[in-house]
């Protein structure tokens, strides 16, 4: 059974997704405040966290950015704000995906299963890569990484769900991760952004283009010394973007 944390102050509606899931078949837990929420996470450990933005004892961009720090739980926001601004923000803060309220139950209903079927995947895949690194000897993942000159890489490691960046750590999202996969396996292809908007999203979220705009500018502040005149995530104009070493 899979499990939801809801963390949302208002009674109605959360009482209304509680149940709309778990009739569903899904294990449903609300909190009514950020830090029963934050609380909550260790011990329930869910499979998605659906959070509202705007909570009684703290701002919801700052809560999911404390998830985000030591969990890469998928978290959906559902929020009365609507504005472009607040959807961008929330990407920024580590969220995959965001929903306004007034909302339908069933297209919640899909995004949360497809943000499950997503983990899963992740899941799946870094178990095959594992098996096949031990079945190899033990060899690294070198299909995962790609060197961009004698002392200068980025290393992607599926096992971990982590990036370095000269060797050092550098946090990302769900979705950051999966497009510095098609990067760094496919360097110098073209990706148009409906390309990576299918990778990172599948075909059943309601999202725009303009999420992996926001993915891009997040990835260029973590991996290029200057993101206003990027050397390895290039913009080509009039289709997408392209991953240069």
């Amino acid at each position: 059974m899979y499990k939801v944390l809801i963390i949302e102050d208002d009674a109605m509606i959360g009482d209304m997704v509680t149940m709309y899931l778990s009739e569903e078949g899904f294990h449903v837990i609300r909190k009514a405040n950020g830090a029963e929420g934050i609380a909550a996470v260790s011990p329930f450990d869910p499979d998605v966290i659906l959070l509202d933005l705007m909570l009684p004892d703290m701002d919801g961009l700052a809560l999911c950015r404390q998830v985000r720090e030591t969990s890469k739980i998928p978290i959906m926001i559902v929020s009365m704000k609507s504005k472009v601004v607040e959807r961008v923000n929330a990407l920024g803060a580590g969220a995959d995906d965001y929903m306004c309220k007034p909302f339908s139950m069933h297209e919640m209903s899909a995004r949360v299963h497809a943000l499950i079927r997503r983990s899963n995947l992740y899941l799946k895949s870094s178990v095959n890569t594992r098996q096949v690194t031990e079945a190899a000897g033990g060899s690294t993942t070198a299909v995962l990484e790609a060197v961009l000159d004698i002392d200068k890489k980025i290393t992607l490691n599926p096992n971990t769900r982590s990036m370095r960046v000269h060797g050092v750590l550098v946090e990302t999202t769900y979705s950051e991760f999966e497009i510095m996969k098609c990067f760094v396996n496919h360097p110098g292809r073209v990706y148009s952004r409906e390309d990576l908007l299918q990778t990172v999203r599948g075909f059943d979220c309601l999202v725009t283009d303009r999420a992996i705009d926001v993915h891009i500018a997040n990835l260029r502040k973590k991996i290029e010394d200057n993101p206003k005149e990027p050397k390895w995530i290039r913009t080509v104009w009039g289709v997408g973007y392209k991953f240069v070493y």
